[in-house]
């Protein structure tokens, strides 16, 4: 049911009434004569139904959760306190100093759920993990790859073949074979992603008006070539030094170990 109003004791001859006695220019009276107490019967009266019991006035637990937050109190310290203080029970419209407690205090935690439940907001705070996937070689590969083909369509470079739906490919069945633990067919899958790179690598090369820049960097390392790839195993990421192609050292070290097999 709706709030009702405390009783204005007037029939009481025998008691003196609590603004009689008190400091009128005290902080907490001349606040209660200057808060709009009607707006809160209004903000709050939709709250309660027109059957059952009387609830407590509005003023009286509004008067009581400012108090237990001015204060830093908890519902039964403040229903305690507000016993002992004729200033508090001014502040919340009672004329007379009472000797008990006007509620319980679990009252105000009921008061509490009345008022928010319907403008209650379900927030998830269930901990989702980010989107982060591990960087093994064949998702470095293929992110090399496909970052090339971008800066070279940007800067108007032409590709003979830009290799990224068949790296695309086998970076999936990479992931598929390590999962299977068939580790040969994967280092196929990853050699054939080597070569993807290598051939891009070398087409941007030849079709780049700047070609003297690429004549600088590591002449005689191959694509990621074994021992470049030692150098930086550790950080898992690949070196564009390590992605130019076979340099003529590498074929004259390959005849003669060719010759020197044969002289044998």
């Amino acid at each position: 049911m709706r709030p009702s109003r405390p009783s204005s004791g007037k029939n009481d001859l025998f008691r003196d009434r609590l603004d009689a006695i008190i400091n009128p220019r005290q902080a907490l009276v001349r606040l209660a004569g200057v808060i709009p107490w009607a707006r809160s019967d209004e903000a709050f009266g939709g709250f309660y139904r027109p059957v059952g019991r009387p609830a407590k006035p509005t003023r009286l637990m509004v008067g009581l959760h400012y108090l237990k937050h001015v204060h830093d109190l908890s519902d039964e310290e403040v229903v305690e306190r507000w016993v002992e203080n004729p200033y508090w029970q001014f502040f919340c419209r009672f004329e007379f100093f009472q000797h008990e407690a006007p509620i319980d205090a679990s009252t105000m935690t009921r008061w509490r759920k009345r008022i928010s439940s319907l403008e209650r907001v379900n927030v998830d705070t269930t901990v989702q993990p980010k989107a982060i996937a591990h960087p093994t070689d064949s998702r470095l590969y293929l992110k090399a790859l496909q970052m090339l083909v971008r800066h070279a369509k940007k800067h108007g470079i032409e590709l003979r073949q830009s290799y990224t739906r068949l790296a695309k490919a086998a970076a999936v069945r990479a992931g598929r074979y390590a999962h299977a633990r068939q580790f040969r067919r994967m280092r196929r899958e990853l050699k054939r992603l080597r070569t993807f790179l290598g051939r891009v690598l070398r087409d941007i090369g030849r079709r780049s008006p700047a070609r003297s820049n690429w004549r600088g960097l590591s002449p005689g390392c191959s694509v990621l070539s074994n021992g470049c790839w030692r150098k930086s195993r550790k950080t898992r990421t690949s070196s564009i030094r390590c992605m130019l192609p076979r340099s003529s050292a590498s074929r004259r070290a390959r005849l003669a170990r060719h010759t020197s097999s044969v002289a044998r």
